[in-house]
C-alpha cells in the first residue's frame, strides 16, 4: 500500500501515537507524518504511507493555518493548557488592545523555542531536558506568520481571544500566543489549537482513527487514500509526452524550466495525471529530487 492520508488528530494524542496506530491499522511499517502536532491540539495531520514517506519533505515546507483560543494573563510552564500555572496576573485589556498586538506579529518575525518541543539541542530533545527541570539557552528561529486575525474576544479579568493564524513551517503558535500577551504587558497560554489546513489540504477532507479502521477493515481504503499527485497538488506540475516518461524514471535531468517556477524550487513531473517524479529547478532545467518507481 502507497499513498497519503488525512487524519483527524485527537486531543491527547501525539503524533507519534497516531503513526504508530495507523501502522498497525494498515499493518504497514513505512508511516510518517508532514508535521508535529501538540498532544493538546487536534486537527490535521497528515500521514504518508509506504515508499512515498519519501515525499513528505515536500509537504513539510507549505504554510500551516491553526485556529485556536488563548487566555491572557495566565502563564503555564508548556504555554498551553496542558501545563503547571506558573502565574496569574489579571489583563484587562480591550479588544482593540490585543487586534493592535496580534498586527504587529504578522510578517518575518524571530521565536524562541519553548523547552517543551520536540526541536533538538546537543542531541538531545528540548522536551526531555525539560522533563529533568534543566533549561538550556535557544536561539530565536526565524519564522513567518502570514496571516493572523481575531475571531473572537470574550472581555474579562483574563480574556479569552479566539483566532485563526497563517504561518511557515517551524511556527510555535503556543510561543506566538505567549509573545502577544508579553507585547501587552503579561503572559499567555493556548487554551485550544486546531490545525486546519496543510496548504490546499483540509481537515474537512480527512478522517478519525476510528473511521481509518474501519475503512481497513471493510477493505475500502482506496476511498480515503490519496494518491502522490493529489496530496502534492500545491506544487507546480509539469507534464511530459511518453517518450520522455522512460528518461524521467530513470532520474534524467529535463531541459525545460517552466516560466512560473523560480530557481530552487519543486515541480511535479508529470505524465497522463501520475506523479513520475519531485525534480527541481536549477535555473535552466529540472534536475531529479525524489523518483518513484
Amino acid at each position: 500500500m502507497k499513498g497519503f492520508v488525512l487524519v483527524d488528530k485527537p486531543s491527547g494524542w501525539t503524533s507519534h501515537d497516531v503513526v504508530a496506530k495507523t501502522r498497525g491499522i494498515l499493518r504497514e511499517r513505512k508511516v510518517g507524518h508532514a508535521g508535529t502536532l501538540d498532544p493538546m491540539a487536534t486537527g490535521l495531520l497528515v500521514l504518508a504511507v509506504g515508499r512515498v514517506t519519501r515525499l513528505l519533505r515536500f509537504l513539510q515546507d507549505l504554510p500551516k493555518v491553526y485556529e485556536g483560543t488563548m487566555m491572557l494573563g495566565v502563564a503555564t510552564d508548556t504555554l498551553d493548557a496542558d501545563g503547571a500555572v506558573l502565574s496569574r496576573e489579571e489583563m484587562p485589556v480591550s479588544q482593540a488592545e490585543v487586534e493592535a498586538a496580534m498586527k504587529r506579529f504578522v510578517g518575518d518575525i524571530h521565536q524562541v523555542p519553548p523547552m517543551v518541543s520536540a526541536l533538538k539541542i546537543d542531541g538531545r530533545r528540548l522536551h526531555e531536558l525539560a522533563r529533568e527541570g534543566k533549561e538550556v539557552e535557544r536561539a530565536p528561529r526565524p519564522v513567518t506568520i502570514h496571516d493572523l486575525e481575531m475571531t473572537d474576544f470574550s472581555p474579562s479579568n483574563y480574556p479569552e481571544v479566539g483566532f485563526r493564524v497563517t504561518c511557515s513551517k517551524g511556527t510555535y503558535v503556543r510561543t506566538l500566543a505567549d509573545d502577544i500577551g508579553r507585547s501587552l504587558g503579561g503572559h499567555a497560554h493556548l487554551t485550544e489549537l486546531r490545525r486546519t489546513n496543510n496548504g490546499s489540504l483540509s481537515v474537512s477532507e480527512a478522517v478519525s482513527i476510528e473511521q481509518l479502521q474501519a475503512h481497513a477493515d471493510a477493505g475500502t481504503m482506496a476511498e480515503v487514500l490519496l494518491t502522490p499527485a493529489s496530496a502534492l497538488r500545491d506544487v507546480v506540475g509539469y507534464e511530459v509526452d511518453e517518450p520522455l516518461v522512460g528518461a524521467v524514471r530513470n532520474g534524467v535531468a529535463i531541459a525545460a524550466n517552466p516560466t512560473d517556477v523560480s530557481e530552487g524550487s519543486f515541480v511535479r513531473v508529470m505524465h497522463d495525471g501520475e506523479l513520475l517524479a519531485m525534480y527541481r529547478s536549477n535555473g535552466s532545467g529540472l534536475v531529479a529530487e525524489v523518483v518513484l518507481s
